[in-house]
């Protein structure tokens, strides 16, 4: 397992969350913080706001009822894990005294600070965290849509659990010698869900089920994280069922035909397959851009200090919709992302400093059952950005090390545990 040295903000963190009370009063009055997004950023932001700023009158804005994580969706795709096993509930929540309320965000209005429901309510703000995720891009792949989606799932989305049950019955349904396609986007993309990791467990599930069969993986890049590592995995549990197309082999899908299960790349070569598992671009969620915060490229620009949108300071915007790279839009940077800018939406909002951060990320990603990898990343903030720092943790150790990867394997299982809750309660 990779140590990594205790940054002062997790420092902070950790401390407030032993120290506080699991039975803490409904949210008071005072300076009102309303949270957009209950995914790992959004409810990580509001229960530790209520932790360590009990004065803060929290309010959590979600549509769904439960949240349904992209990390370990792919083992749901492996037969290793069950919709259920990855579904969580916001009471946890409501205990700490968050108000939560059901319902989608209609509009923003970043000078009012004021958002519109779907309902037709209006809530007022003093400072919101803004977690919205993803959207996904139709269209830039020509045909595909999400009509098309229904015959070739992305089963990309947290809390769209019909399209990951969808794609594990065209699974079940292959007869054994099909071939899976996967397309993967190039670079920015939410991950987990990780389509190195989706290729590693679809390949676990063809070969105790359907070995006969293949993965067929249209990649839009030529490198990708972990990749010896993934690729020493696909080699050792799974033989030559795992072919990799990238980039500079034409690798990048441009089209496809849902009618056929057609996918076809840049410079026009068709690959007829029985299951398409498509991962269009994306962007920011749609409220992100139609309230004026995204970029020409659809993220968010935020400060790397506060996470204030550069658009509307008063939008402090994190997990997947800003533009946090080298940062990846994963689970782990949202949930302590997501406290950073809860400490510093704090501090300004008593006309104190905002304190210094410093950002994390941990990554495990799924091979075999019993077969993980990892990565492990410290990042900072700059005058411009963001930044990698020259102590990062690294990957784990190349080579046949089987009591290794099954430990990480392991320790991947405590960590989704351990952040599940913290996030949830």
């Amino acid at each position: 397992m990779i140590n990594l040295p205790l940054p002062r903000r997790t420092f902070l963190t950790t401390a407030a969350a032993t120290l506080a009370s699991p039975s803490i009063a409904r949210a008071q009055t005072g300076p009102s913080l309303v949270i957009v997004g209950g995914g790992f950023g959004g409810a990580a932001a509001a229960r530790f706001a209520r932790i360590a700023y009990p004065w803060l009158h929290v309010t959590l804005v979600e549509p769904q009822h439960s949240a349904v994580t992209c990390p370990y969706a792919n083992l749901v795709l492996a037969g290793e894990r069950q919709v259920a096993d990855i579904t969580h509930s916001y009471d946890g929540l409501r205990v700490r005294g968050v108000r939560v309320i059901h319902d989608w965000v209609d509009g923003i209005d970043p000078a009012a600070r004021t958002l519109r429901l779907r309902t037709g309510a209006t809530l007022a703000y003093d400072r919101m965290i803004l977690a919205p995720g993803i959207a996904l891009r139709w269209g830039a792949i020509a045909g595909y849509d999400a009509a098309a989606a229904q015959r070739m799932p992305h089963a990309w989305i947290a809390g769209d659990g019909s399209q990951t049950t969808l794609l594990r019955r065209q699974l079940e349904a292959m007869d054994d010698g099909g071939v899976v396609g996967i397309a993967i986007p190039a670079n920015p993309y939410r991950c987990p869900p990780g389509p190195y990791e989706r290729i590693s467990m679809i390949a676990h599930y063809l070969k105790r089920h359907k070995p006969r069969s293949k993965i067929l993986a249209l990649d839009a890049k030529d490198s990708f994280s972990k990749q010896s590592l993934f690729q020493d995995g696909w080699k050792s549990l799974y033989g030559d069922m795992v072919e990799w197309v990238p980039l500079s082999r034409d690798g990048r899908v441009t089209r496809v035909d849902p009618a056929t299960l057609v996918l076809e790349t840049e410079f026009g070569t068709r690959h007829k397959v029985a299951v398409a598992n498509i991962i269009p671009p994306q962007t920011a969620a749609r409220i992100a851009i139609d309230t004026g915060l995204a970029d020409a490229a659809g993220w968010v620009p935020v400060n790397p200090r506060s996470f204030e949108a550069r658009a509307a300071p008063a939008i402090h915007v994190v997990g997947d919709a800003n533009n946090g790279a080298p940062m990846p839009k994963s689970a782990f940077v949202a949930n302590n992302t997501a406290k950073q800018a809860v400490a510093s939406a704090a501090a300004l909002l008593r006309g104190e400093p905002v304190p210094e951060g410093l950002y994390f990320n941990t990554c495990y990603s799924h091979v075999g059952a019993d077969y993980a990898i990892s990565i492990v990343g410290i990042f900072r903030p700059t005058d411009t950005g963001f930044a990698e720092t020259s102590n990062a943790g690294g990957t784990s150790p190349r080579g046949n090390l089987p009591e290794q990867r099954r430990l990480e394997a392991l320790y991947a299982d405590a960590w989704y545990r351990s952040i599940t809750q913290d996030s949830f309660g």
